[in-house]
């Protein structure tokens, strides 16, 4: 499947400073998504964390030494530089750096990186101090020219006790990046536009109407549409997800916040695609104190908010390309059917409230797709990152897709 790790064959550098700890968590994440890992670690490295654990995560022999007695170790650097989709040095030292800038190949690594005609990604780790050395900048500046991939480190407090840039970002951020190094740029030159998460709408300063939407599926959708090279905009509620790196997201409330930030943005895309779950009424006089509990039971005026989808509909340009989502307890069939219509959409994404593995709060996801043309498509249960892909692929097939 488009997106996945499964098949793939990385080789991760390890060098020797203090961030090598997150490179085991860095493992633990490709080896769960999928991919066969060999790891190659520096002398020094193996000062930080012991190659055993490499080697029980992987399952792999690490390799440390040039000439170690197996037959294989003389044409290794070779062999595993031609037998894998991409080499990742994380962390990468100032030395690791020095030595692929300037052509030196004096261990394991160096002579692999020196051998590898796949994507290179280097995430450099060390003290703001050196970060900042014309010679590291110069040879990173080179490395970069040369084709490889850096990811820039983190700012913040370092080991060392200074503060600024030199630390090795989240082992979360660099799985991501090696996600989009590998991902097809199928999408790159399209715009697209993604809505996601619940909206809130107040009652009084302390309650809101809403509902269990987490974010997750649209959150998804963005990053996979940025890994595969599209402009991605993610117009999201409220969510403790973390925005998606390289995509414009811009943080709203309510309905109507939503709907403003769709129609500034929604001319300018190619593909709209919204899984937003937004409430549909909001309450027509909040309550500009908190409200005490009284006897009896209370009455509750509710307004219409704007149907920001079936306002994409009537707005909908030629070649413009709209996705919506629907969330059903009962009548999926009908309900999905009948909103593809309404609302002018090329494709619509169905699942069941209730069902095991779907709806709000999970990571995984069943769901039904119905096309403009009539046809259905029932899918099996995957994850919402792996539909996120899958739903791209779909979207590429239709008439006005990529």
């Amino acid at each position: 499947m488009t997106g996945s790790l499964t098949g793939k064959t990385l080789v991760l550098g390890v060098t020797g400073g203090i961030a090598a700890y997150k490179s085991v968590e860095l493992l633990r994440l490709l080896r769960t998504a999928g991919a066969r890992v060999r790891v190659v670690m520096t002398r020094s490295a193996t000062r930080f964390v012991g190659p055993t654990t490499f080697e029980a995560l992987s399952g792999e022999p690490v390799w440390i030494e040039m000439f170690e007695a197996r037959s294989d170790a003389a044409m290794r650097h070779i062999d595993w530089a031609q037998r894998c989709d991409a080499v990742v040095v994380a962390p990468a030292t100032a030395n690791i750096l020095g030595k692929l800038a300037n052509g030196i190949a004096d261990d394991p690594l160096s002579t692999l990186l020196l051998a590898a005609t796949c994507p290179v990604m280097l995430c450099p780790a060390m003290n703001t101090h050196m970060f900042r050395h014309p010679a590291v900048v110069r040879n990173l500046a080179r490395l970069e020219a040369d084709g490889h991939r850096i990811l820039a480190p983190d700012s913040g407090d370092l080991a060392c006790g200074t503060v600024g840039p030199g630390r090795l970002p989240d082992p979360g951020v660099i799985f991501d990046r090696i996600r989009a190094l590998l991902a097809p740029k199928d999408y790159r030159g399209r715009r697209m536009l993604v809505t996601a998460g619940p909206t809130r709408e107040m009652l009084d300063p302390v309650r809101f109407l809403s509902n269990p939407s987490s974010g997750r599926m649209g959150f998804a959708v963005a990053r996979a549409a940025e890994h595969r090279g599209a402009a991605v905009t993610l117009v999201s509620g409220p969510s403790t997800l973390t925005d998606p790196v390289n995509v414009a997201t811009v943080r709203v409330t309510t309905a109507r916040e939503m709907a403003e930030a769709v129609w500034q943005h929604a001319a300018d895309v190619d593909i709209v695609v919204k899984t937003a779950a937004v409430s549909d009424y909001r309450p027509g006089s909040p309550a500009t104190q908190k409200i005490k509990k009284e006897a009896g039971d209370m009455a509750l005026i509710l307004t219409r908010n704007p149907d920001i989808l079936m306002e994409l509909g009537r707005r909908k340009q030629t070649g413009q390309v709209l996705v919506g989502f629907a969330a059903e307890t009962e009548n999926l069939d009908g309900y999905a059917a009948g909103k593809l219509k309404q609302k002018n959409l090329d494709l619509i994404v169905a699942n069941r409230i209730g069902a095991v593995g779907a709806g709000f709060e999970v990571d995984t996801n069943v769901v039904s797709l119905f096309y403009r043309d009539g046809r259905r498509e029932d899918l099996e249960s995957m994850s919402k990152n792996d539909l996120a892909h899958l739903l791209l692929d779909r979207i590429a097939n239709l008439p006005s897709g990529v």
